[in-house]
């Protein structure tokens, strides 16, 4: 999916080469092989051009239209969680995606990793906000059939993170997709 990724977001032929350096995961052996086989199923256009070829997304395959929305897939997905989230009772101060689904290298056993930070006047135990919760992982596994990783914790936690500084903290600033409230690497900055 990624090679179609790349593909389908440019008009212009690009080489093998290109294709690799622009997808999110996987080497130049294994885009040459997917490059491969999807011109032999026609969804990709290939040209001889000198020593190289050139990959084009072929718009016009029956299939396209399918492919272009599992492409947009983890955008839909964004989409719908901001949807939800939207409808709380009890906002959060922040909540983003993680790990494999935030880097685009999952498949259909990956959990999907979402990290939420609650209000400080929220209780961990509050029966609203943890409704919500529960309410959000079912709402996810309808949505992907992936089970959702929640990491969740406090607003007053933060500090402990930041001061700490545990493993999680530096995948959190590198990869998270903020889907409410700062930027994982601004709320998790502060001083080493």
């Amino acid at each position: 999916m990624e090679v179609l990724r790349v593909l389908r977001g440019t008009t212009r032929p690009l080489t093998g080469r290109d294709v690799a350096r622009l997808v999110r995961a996987g080497s130049q052996p294994s885009v040459n092989v997917s490059l491969r086989r999807l011109s032999d199923e026609g969804l990709v256009h290939v040209e001889e051009a000198g020593n190289a070829y050139l990959y084009t997304f072929n718009r016009e395959h029956l299939a396209a239209p399918a492919v272009e929305v599992l492409a947009d897939i983890r955008a839909e997905l964004e989409r719908r969680l901001r949807d939800e989230i939207g409808s709380w009772k009890i906002a959060p101060v922040h909540l983003s995606l993680f790990g494999s689904a935030a880097r685009g290298d999952g498949d259909t056993k990956s959990d999907i990793d979402i990290f939420v930070v609650r209000p400080r006047e929220v209780p961990g135990d509050d029966p609203h906000w943890r409704e919500q919760l529960d309410t959000l992982s079912d709402q996810v596994l309808a949505w992907t059939g992936n089970h959702v990783g929640l990491s969740e914790m406090s607003e007053a936690d933060i500090r402990r993170l930041r001061r700490e500084r545990p493993p999680v903290v530096a995948e959190l600033s590198r990869d998270a997709i903020a889907i409410v409230g700062p930027e994982p690497a601004e709320l998790l900055g502060g001083r080493r």
